[in-house]
């Protein structure tokens, strides 16, 4: 939920024309051209992930859905931004399961979880679901786990890691979220939701507006994600967002307030991810002066690193595993100088 410049594209056909001889009543729609459907057209989350589940939580009615690849390593468990899906860690997901397993969370509110309150968004709820669904995922016996989190995801893993109650946490992954630049574009949030496009006639519809106007640079990954984030709605005949944003405001502060200090804290080793450096704020630029925890600035991207560039965003995740010795023996990456312990 960063701030971005989202004009929306115009549909084909769309009202402010003239009425004349040539309206659109008296002239067939034209198709969309092959070329277009097939660029945009959705693509199978199982060329990525290996399979996905369901995590349902003992004495609730919430059911959690998880994306898992990789069969080996230690878990790099990813939690994805407001609005978006687990999804938005596929192509990166193909890339680390070669060296590591990867478990992609829908949150709540996302995707295909369902719980009995999709609008309790609270950084307090969505904590207490991610450690619900780790204790009952793999319950006395955790493997050794990487939370990595984007946007409000990253919020999310600097809570569960800083509750210190899954002692497996080897390692946390945070991607593009600082405290002081989120606190300050929540009073543009709102209208930035409004500015994105709300209903789309087709999925391609949607994907094509998520590269070209929307958040993504990335077409594979939004053929990948972006259908995972709507739903379709039977009254008005086309597709919109799956997550009401809109409606969580009174949760956005918590989501953020005191997230620096509580990111520093978290006494596991650090990794903060970038899309640039106007995002440091002055207790994490102290934090990195003093070396409490590792910072990339990722170019050529935009607010979604994960999906824009999935595979330096896979060999960063790699990196840091390798380089910490997370896991049973790690992770060998060929030509990697290991630090030394």
């Amino acid at each position: 939920m960063e701030p971005s410049n989202l004009s929306p594209l115009q549909e084909e056909g769309s009202e402010g024309q003239s009425p004349s001889a040539f309206s659109p009543d008296s002239i067939p729609p034209r198709p969309a051209s092959q070329s277009s459907l097939e660029k945009y057209a959705p693509l199978e989350w199982s060329s990525y992930f290996d399979k996905e589940e369901y995590v349902t939580i003992p004495g609730t009615n919430n059911v959690f859905h998880i994306w898992m690849a990789g069969s080996e390593g230690p878990v790099v468990f990813c939690l994805h931004g407001g609005g978006y899906s687990g999804l938005s860690f596929a192509l990166s997901a193909s890339i680390i399961k070669e060296k590591a397993r990867v478990v992609a969370m829908d949150l709540r509110g996302h995707g295909k979880s369902s719980t009995d309150n999709d609008l309790d968004l609270s950084i307090e709820t969505l904590r207490n679901d991610v450690l619900a669904v780790l204790k009952t995922a793999y319950g006395n016996s955790p493997p050794a786990i990487i939370l990595v989190g984007h946007s409000m995801g990253g919020s999310v893993a600097v809570h569960v890691a800083a509750m210190k109650a899954m002692p497996n946490v080897h390692g946390l992954v945070v991607v593009d979220v600082v405290e002081g630049t989120a606190m300050a574009s929540l009073i543009h949030m709102q209208k930035i939701l409004s500015n994105r496009m709300q209903y789309f006639l087709t999925m391609e519809k949607a994907v094509e507006w998520s590269v070209r106007a929307g958040p993504l640079r990335n077409v594979e990954s939004a053929c990948v994600s972006v259908p995972s984030t709507l739903k379709y709605d039977d009254s008005k005949k086309c597709f919109t967002y799956r997550t009401p944003l809109e409606e969580t405001e009174k949760y956005w502060k918590g989501w953020y307030e005191g997230l620096s200090e509580k990111f520093l804290s978290c006494p596991v080793p650090k990794l903060l991810l970038l899309a640039g450096t106007d995002r440091l704020d002055r207790p994490l630029t102290i934090g990195q002066m003093q070396g409490k925890f590792q910072m990339v600035v990722v170019r050529h991207t935009g607010h979604a690193i994960q999906e824009d560039v999935p595979k330096e965003f896979a060999s960063l995740i790699l990196n840091f595993i390798s380089r910490n010795r997370i896991g049973p023996h790690g992770v060998e990456i060929p030509g990697l100088i290991r630090r030394p312990q």
